[in-house]
């Protein structure tokens, strides 16, 4: 970490089909070595098949509630006081959130065998919209544990 200034944040184009930002993050992420146009289209077939699922005329709009739904609003972080390690509970900001529901979705869904990316994308997704699946049940265990230690709030910095 530099200590002249903090980096600044770069701007991430928007999509080319749709126009969101959102989308191109999600893109970026799902990436792997620098291949672009192979993430794009497991990403736009992921979404068309979520939407023909759903039955939804906006699949954009799908989108972005499954990813709402998947967002943690709680963590906790190790804070060591006094020789003793504790669990403390934090607020995580916005973009932070973001990243770490894109993050879940896309683990859990290079998890599930037998599947091609984009099918296992979309059951993902839907999975999400319907508040059920392995995403959601992370961000439970995510707000149960920082529930736990709610006694150590006190120690945030």
């Amino acid at each position: 970490m530099s200590r002249r200034r903090r980096a600044e944040k770069r701007t991430i184009e928007p999509d080319p089909v749709y126009g969101s930002t959102l989308i191109s993050k999600f893109v970026n992420k799902v990436m792997e070595s620098g291949k672009k146009s192979v993430a794009r289209r497991i990403v736009y077939n992921a979404i068309e098949k979520f939407a023909q699922k759903v039955k939804s005329e906006n699949p954009l709009e799908s989108f972005e509630l499954a990813i709402e739904n998947a967002k943690p609003a709680l963590e906790v972080k190790s804070r060591r006081i006094g020789g003793a390690t504790y669990q403390v509970p934090v607020e995580i900001p916005a973009n932070r959130r973001t990243s770490m529901a894109m993050g879940w979705i896309i683990t859990h869904s290079r998890a599930k065998p037998g599947r091609s990316m984009e099918e296992a994308l979309a059951a993902e997704l839907i999975d999400c919209l319907n508040n059920q699946g392995a995403t959601i049940k992370k961000k439970d265990d995510t707000h149960k544990m920082a529930e736990a230690n709610r006694a150590f709030a006190h120690y945030k910095w």
